[in-house]
């Protein structure tokens, strides 16, 4: 017998005792089962391209995933560069049409330059671990997104967690820690409630300690400042020489990637000591040709802003309305409160029964612990939409979601 296998089916059986195979992860059935017993097992459901469900649970939120425009420039990008983009973004993954992309996303949005990662996830995790010291010291809201979170854990600099939206805690934080680097990093607009961050505080906070602020933009591109340039461009921070700003290019873009903007020396140093950019595959050019043509189209369209505002507002209003408790949106998320898991888990169901999507979420993505149906105020719903899902989500509320 060969001192090794070429195949787990080659190893024989044991003569005696427990499967040693099987017991290697046999704690994960312990784990389904405390995930189960507190109604928080998710389940993946794929989707057909076509759809008859209203679907308010994506983060589409100017609608333009489908437009014409948008997949013909994606399928335009494929045939001209490939499938994929064939490999780092240093060794072959670059095009032009990356290049072009990253030049009209600072120019879009104010700041000197941009750098686009295959997803939000890897610029945030490159601006964090890049970008901090190690000895350095980063000051992150207690509502951040998971990729924040991952990116300060990979860091190696020390993470003082603060609570949400308080700009006087950062400066207390960075008071206590006098002459280390440090970076301020947030959220412009939280993914649970919807709500925005105090930009211009927390820069003043930054300015007093000499700290850098980093922002990730997602939910803030497309819908907030001047024709959806971003909540950094709403506050004046967009362009600053100690403000970077992180984004994806999944939501308002309708695409996939992201992206980190900043000053050039910066992006410069991101190109040199960012391991995701390093050593990850480049964004497939059908992304970066969808992207691109949707980031024209937004400016082109300054009024798609406007309108994800008007439907998000719309949809608080009604709910509320309606006797539920809905947190009053700052963009397009709209964040209605359920009783618990099991409860918000049904809801969603429900309405999805009744031709409604619908988010769901639920500890441990929510901070605070509490459950919540998440609705996307997409620029493209009619009003006649509007007041279907309402009707949707009032008649299929549990006990306990009225105020």
């Amino acid at each position: 017998m060969p001192p090794y296998a070429e195949d787990p089916q080659d190893v024989p059986e044991p003569r005696e005792g427990p499967d040693r195979r099987r017991a290697a992860f046999a704690w994960t059935e312990t784990a389904a089962r405390q995930r189960a017993d507190a109604g928080l097992v998710r389940t993946l459901r794929p989707r057909a391209a076509e759809s008859e469900l209203l679907d308010l649970a994506s983060n589409d939120y100017l609608g333009l995933t489908r437009r014409a425009e948008i997949t013909e420039a994606a399928a335009a990008a494929a045939r001209r560069w490939g499938a994929g983009s064939t490999g780092s973004r240093l060794v072959t993954g670059s095009t032009r049409l990356h290049a072009r992309l990253e030049r009209e996303l600072a120019e879009f949005t104010g700041f000197e330059a941009a750098l686009v990662f295959s997803s939000g996830y890897t610029a945030n995790l490159a601006a964090l671990t890049a970008l901090s010291a190690r000895d350095g010291l980063i000051v992150s809201d207690a509502g951040n997104h998971a990729s924040i979170v991952d990116g300060c854990r990979l860091s190696r600099a020390e993470t003082a967690v603060v609570p949400h939206a308080d700009p006087e805690a950062v400066a207390k934080t960075l008071g206590a820690h006098p002459d280390r680097p440090a970076l301020v990093v947030s959220d412009s607009v939280f993914s649970v409630d919807g709500d925005k961050a105090p930009l211009a505080a927390l820069a003043t906070a930054c300015r007093a300690h000499g700290a850098g602020l980093v922002v990730d933009d997602a939910h803030g591109l497309g819908v907030l400042g001047a024709g959806g340039r971003g909540a950094l461009h709403e506050a004046g921070l967009a362009g600053d020489p100690d403000v970077v700003a992180t984004l994806t290019l999944s939501k308002s873009l309708g695409s996939q990637g992201g992206a980190v903007l900043g000053p050039a020396r910066v992006i410069e140093h991101l190109v040199n000591a960012a391991r995701t950019f390093i050593f990850d595959t480049g964004l497939a050019p059908a992304a970066t040709g969808a992207a691109l043509a949707s980031l024209r189209l937004i400016a082109a369209e300054p009024a798609l802003a406007d309108r994800a505002r008007t439907v998000a507002g719309t949809l608080h209003r009604l709910l509320t309305e309606a006797g539920l408790t809905a947190v009053r949106p700052d963009a397009a998320v709209v964040s209605v409160r359920a009783p618990g898991p099991n409860e918000a888990l049904r809801w969603a169901a429900d309405c999805r029964e009744l031709g409604l999507a619908v988010g769901c979420f639920r500890p441990p993505s929510v901070p605070d612990g509490i459950s919540r149906l998440r609705l996307t105020a997409r620029a493209d719903l009619t009003d006649h939409e509007i007041e279907r899902a309402v009707a949707t989500i009032v008649r299929t509320a549990p006990m306990g979601a009225a105020v």
